[in-house]
Formats: C-alpha cells, sequence, structure tokens
C-alpha cells in the first residue's frame, strides 16, 4: 500500500477536499484542509470536543496573545508593513535559542513549507522518496504531484515503531527519507542512539540521500532515550530538522515553523523560498514563543502526560491496548472499525482522527485534550463502545 494523500483518498473514496485553510489563533485548527472532510467546521455552533488534529487545546500562551493583538495596531504598527525584516528577526532569535548561526535555520509557514520545499529540493522522477506506512503523508503528496518522484513505502515493526532496516533497504538511491519522529499517527519514537545509528548507516549505503527528521512533537516526549538531531544536523549536510510552533506553543492557527540544518542545505532549501509567506502576526507571535520561560514547555507536556496518561489506561482498563505514546495523542486498537467509531463518537460531540490505512479497521488515533475534555470524551467513547462489545 502506497503511504501517499493520493493512495488514501482513492482507498476511502473521497472526491475533492474543501478549500478551508483559515482557522483560529489558537490551538483549533486543522492537520490539512484535505481533511476537512472528517472535522468539525471550525465554527462551529455545537461546541464539540475536538481531538482529531493534534492541536494543544489551551493555545499560545498570554504574552504570545498579547504580541499578536499589538500587530493590529493603529496605522503604521507592524500589521501594515510587509514582514521581510520581521523574518530575519525571528530566524536569529530561533538561531539564538539554540545557541546556532542564523544561516543555519530556515522558517517557512508551519511544518508544511518546510516538508515541501524539502521534497522539492532533494525528490525528482529519478531520486525517491522514503516514508513509513503510516506516516504523516504531506511529503509523499508532494512527491507525487510536484516532483513527479516516487514513493517507497516502508512498513511499521511489530511496536508500530519506524522500522529502521527495512527503510535503511529502501533507501539506497533515495532522495529524500521522511523520518517523523515521534511518528504521526502511531505516537511512537525512536531513542536518539538508534536515531544517529540508522542515519549514519543511511550516509554509508546511500550517501546522495537526505534524511529529514520531523520532530513536530518534540516537546511531548517523555522517552529519557529520546534526542534531537538537530546537533547532528548542523554538522552533517544530509540531516534536516523540521520543527513547528504549531503543537505544544498552541500555535496551529498562526502557521509558522522552521527547519535546522547545514548552512549548505539550508542555502539549498532557501533557493526555493522567496520568502514573505508568514505573516507578521505570526513573527511577532514566534519571537515571544520561541523565548518563553522553559517552565512553559514543562507545564504543557506535564499536562498532557497526565491526559494521555488517563486516557491510555481508559482504553487499557476496558481491554484495548494503545501504542507508547510519546506525543499528544494515541493510536489505540478500539478493535472494530475506525469509520463507525468516529461516526458514533461524533453524534455525541466528540471528533476523533480520520482513518489511517492500512490501520483503518482496527487503531483510532485520538489526540489529547485537556483533563476535563477527556474525561468527558471517554464518557462518550464508553456509550460507544458498550453496545459493540456487548453484541461480541
Amino acid at each position: 500500500m502506497s503511504l501517499s494523500r493520493r493512495a488514501f483518498v482513492q482507498t476511502v473514496g473521497i472526491g475533492a477536499a474543501g478549500a478551508i485553510t483559515s482557522s483560529l489563533i489558537g490551538a483549533r485548527g486543522r492537520e490539512h484542509a484535505i481533511w476537512s472532510t472528517f472535522e468539525t467546521p471550525l465554527f462551529a455552533a455545537d461546541n464539540p470536543i475536538i481531538l482529531a488534529s493534534n492541536e494543544n487545546p489551551l493555545g499560545p500562551g498570554e504574552k504570545v496573545l498579547n504580541a499578536v493583538r499589538a500587530a493590529f495596531g493603529p496605522t503604521g504598527a507592524p500589521g501594515g508593513r510587509y514582514p521581510f525584516s520581521a523574518e530575519g528577526e525571528v530566524r536569529d532569535a530561533i538561531a539564538a535559542h539554540f545557541t546556532l548561526k542564523p544561516e543555519n535555520v530556515l522558517i517557512g509557514t508551519g511544518s508544511t513549507q518546510i516538508l515541501r520545499t524539502a521534497t522539492q529540493v532533494y525528490t525528482s522522477p529519478s531520486r525517491p522518496l522514503v516514508g513509513s506506512i503510516p506516516t504523516y503523508e504531506e511529503c509523499a503528496g508532494y512527491a507525487e504531484t510536484i516532483t513527479n518522484a516516487p514513493v517507497r513505502g516502508v512498513k511499521m515493526d511489530s511496536n508500530l515503531k519506524l522500522d529502521l532496516g527495512a527503510t535503511i533497504a529502501a533507501a539506497k538511491g533515495a532522495g529524500l527519507i521522511f523520518y517523523c519522529n515521534p511518528n504521526n499517527p502511531t505516537a511512537t519514537a525512536v531513542g536518539g542512539k538508534d536515531t544517529r545509528d540508522f542515519i549514519e548507516k543511511v550516509n554509508r549505503s546511500s550517501p546522495n540521500t537526505t534524511i529529514l527528521v520531523d520532530e513536530a512533537y518534540y516537546d511531548y516526549v517523555t522517552d529519557p532515550s529520546y534526542e534531537t538531531m538537530i546537533p547532528l544536523a548542523i554538522q552533517n549536510p544530509r540531516v534536516i530538522v523540521a520543527r513547528t510552533f504549531s503543537k505544544a506553543y498552541g500555535m496551529a492557527g498562526l502557521r509558522i515553523g522552521y527547519a535546522i540544518g547545514h548552512p549548505q542545505t539550508i542555502r539549498e532549501m532557501a533557493n526555493w523560498e522567496s520568502g514573505g509567506s508568514i505573516t507578521v502576526l505570526a513573527l511577532k507571535a514566534a519571537l515571544v514563543a520561541i523565548n518563553h520561560d522553559p517552565a512553559y514547555l514543562a507545564a504543557e507536556r506535564a499536562r498532557n502526560k497526565a491526559a494521555r496518561d488517563f486516557t491510555i489506561k481508559w482504553f487499557a482498563d476496558r481491554g484495548m491496548k494503545s501504542t507508547d505514546s510519546q506525543a499528544n495523542f494515541l493510536f489505540v486498537n478500539i478493535g472494530r472499525p475506525v469509520t463507525g467509531f468516529r461516526n458514533a463518537c461524533a453524534e455525541l460531540g466528540v471528533r476523533v482522527a480520520r482513518d489511517f490505512p492500512p490501520f483503518e479497521r482496527t487503531h483510532c488515533r485520538i489526540s489529547i485534550g485537556t483533563m476535563d475534555e477527556m474525561k468527558k470524551a471517554t464518557e462518550v467513547f464508553g456509550k460507544v463502545v458498550a453496545p459493540a462489545t456487548a453484541a461480541a
């Protein structure tokens, strides 16, 4: 089975998706417009609990919101100016945060622009894309529709983690490996040593292959063996790390992310981007967010872990096992087709994620909301699974 968006759409028989792309400044954005078929309208009147797109349910902190409000100031304020100089200011702030040089950083509209650019630069009809099945399909969609690159899908291992050995084998001659860690939708993560060993082996067996390490969920990881690949990326031209403000920072609706890499790699990607695609509002927010007190992210990680642990236990107590989640969502074996479960939950005011082939008949991805939301959601889950359990 292909890991691409096109194959997914063909599998479930969806027509052209709606074109709604705007979203709230806070946490309740969209994972991608193509999946709006499965999600509630953004301004829905029924106020559902949205557990579909892996957002921070609290949104950005007050300091970030104040920066956004200030950008709406009177005539002549930043909101009325083009954002070119502000992009440089944010790039410099990100570099300073990680003790890097500005030439190690490229900013973009969420992770989306970074993933698209990497696919454009490093894949072609003769340079395939390699990715896991399932994983976030953004790069695969661009490979098929923009660069006409072949897409090589690699199945997950028995623990629903990235199969590193099979990926190394598939990578020979490839242009780009999309390495989502923690992986979306399975929520599992690969430890730092194993990831470094994997990259070294790819560098040896396929030296012209670039590895794009997507660390969108980095701030939610609690496994002590996990490590960022940023130190490796700034030294190795064949490694790129993608980060985003859309998850733990609660800025999904503002659309801003960044890549970190070797100066040569960043230059190659920057040649595809003319700049000016990020709004002043997002830039002002990112400038404040990147300088947040570390306690902000620590508190968000703790909040997520508590609600995540509660939800995992709720399912486990009913015989439904989740993967080892290292993100702000679960991938849980509900033992039945997800379509029926999703539709029944939606009728009761809870929205869970779309299907993820080839696990659409067993596993559901459920984003983690606030503890109060998860308690209310599990009450709904109990009502939905109880009739099926009784029938079985």
